[in-house]
C-alpha cells in the first residue's frame, strides 16, 4: 500500500499578539477541551493563553521567566483540565489550574547518589498516566525517567547517560500513548536520535529509529505521530514511527552561525527555523512553537490525500 500523500499548508498572519507583548524562546504548547492555546515561553508572561482564532486573551506565569520548558495539558478524573509546567531554571515541576493557581511542586528525586545537589535536576517534559501518575523527563540533567504518584512522592526511575538500550543522550520529551489496553511510554531521546517505547514500568519494548536529526517531542493522533525536529523541520509518521515526511524543512538551516537567532526580515511562513514543541487542536491543526529569542508560533493545516 502507499503511503498518504500530506498536504501541509502554513496559516499566514496567525496568532494575532498584542505589539507590546514580547515573548521569550518559546519552549511549550497545549490546547484545552475549548481549544483555547497555551503558550510557554521564557518572558514574563510565561504562560501566554488565546483563543481558538490565534487572539490574545491573557497572561501568567512570571514565575517562569527564567525557566519555563515543558508543558502538558492533562484532563483528569476529577473533571478538571490542568497544566504540568517545567522549569529548567528553578529545577522543578508544578501543576497549575488553568487560571495560574499552583497546586503541586515536585522537586529533586531524593536519591543523594544520583541528585548529590537539586541542581543536578533539569526537567525538560512532563506527562501524566490514567491512574494520575506523573512522569518526568530530566533531558538536560542526570537523564533518567522518573515516576511520581498523583500526591508528589517519587515512586522510582530508569534509564541514565548512554547509548545502550535503555539509556539516554538528552531524554527530552516524552508522550504516554493511553489508547491501548496498557499506557505505552515513548521518550525523544534527542541526541540518541531515537524514540524508545516503555512500559509504565520501566520495561523496554521497542526502540524506534529513522531519519531522525535532532527530535525534541513525539505527539501522536490516531495513527500518526507529529515530531518536532529542533533541526529546522517538523517530521510526520506512521505508528511504527516510520516517516511519512517533513514539513517546513530548511536542510542545514542550523549551521547558520546565527542559528537559531535569526532575523525576522528572513523569516517565512512556510519553513521553520528550530521547531521545540507541538499539538493539534480539535480540527486537527497543527500548533508548532520555536527555539528563538523572541519566540515564535505557527499554524499548519494539514490533511492527506
Amino acid at each position: 500500500m502507499s503511503k498518504p500523500r500530506l498536504i501541509a499548508e502554513p496559516v499566514a498572519g496567525w496568532p494575532r499578539l498584542p505589539e507590546d507583548l514580547k515573548l521569550g524562546y518559546t519552549h511549550g504548547i497545549a490546547v484545552d477541551s475549548q481549544d483555547r492555546i497555551y503558550v510557554f515561553n521564557m518572558s514574563r508572561h510565561a504562560v501566554v493563553v488565546l483563543d481558538p482564532t490565534g487572539s490574545y486573551l491573557h497572561s501568567w506565569g512570571e514565575e517562569f521567566a527564567l525557566g519555563a520548558h515543558g508543558m502538558h495539558l492533562s484532563q483528569e478524573s476529577d473533571g478538571g483540565e490542568y497544566l504540568y509546567l517545567t522549569d529548567i531554571e528553578r529545577h522543578l515541576v508544578a501543576k497549575y489550574t488553568l487560571d495560574g493557581r499552583e497546586l503541586l511542586t515536585l522537586g529533586a528525586p531524593p536519591s543523594s547518589d544520583t541528585y548529590p545537589s537539586p541542581e543536578r535536576f533539569v526537567p525538560t517534559d512532563v506527562d501524566v498516566a490514567p491512574n494520575g501518575d506523573i512522569f518526568v523527563a530530566d533531558g538536560y540533567g542526570q537523564y533518567f525517567i522518573h515516576r511520581y504518584d498523583s500526591n508528589g512522592t517519587w515512586l522510582g526511575c530508569w534509564g541514565g547517560k548512554g547509548s545502550d538500550d535503555g539509556q539516554f543522550q538528552e531524554p527530552h520529551g516524552l508522550w504516554i500513548d493511553s489508547r491501548g489496553s496498557e499506557p505505552l511510554l515513548y521518550v525523544a531521546d534527542r541526541r540518541n536520535q531515537r524514540f524508545p517505547c516503555f512500559t509504565l514500568n520501566g520495561k523496554l519494548l521497542h526502540t524506534y529509529t529513522g531519519d531522525y536529526l535532532l527530535p525534541c517531542d513525539l505527539v501522536g493522533d490516531g495513527e500518526r505521530f507529529y515530531i518536532p525536529d529542533l533541526n529546522s523541520r517538523v517530521t510526520i509518521a506512521d505508528s511504527r514511527l516510520q516517516i511519512i515526511g517533513h514539513i517546513g524543512e530548511q536542510p542545514h538551516h542550523w549551521q547558520d552561525e546565527r542559528w537559531p537567532d535569526i532575523p525576522e526580515a528572513e523569516w517565512t511562513d512556510d519553513r521553520f527555523i528550530s521547531p521545540h514543541a507541538l499539538c493539534l487542536d480539535r480540527q486537527g491543526n497543527l500548533l508548532v512553537v520555536e527555539w528563538v529569542p523572541r519566540g515564535r508560533i505557527m499554524k499548519w493545516k494539514i490533511r492527506y490525500e
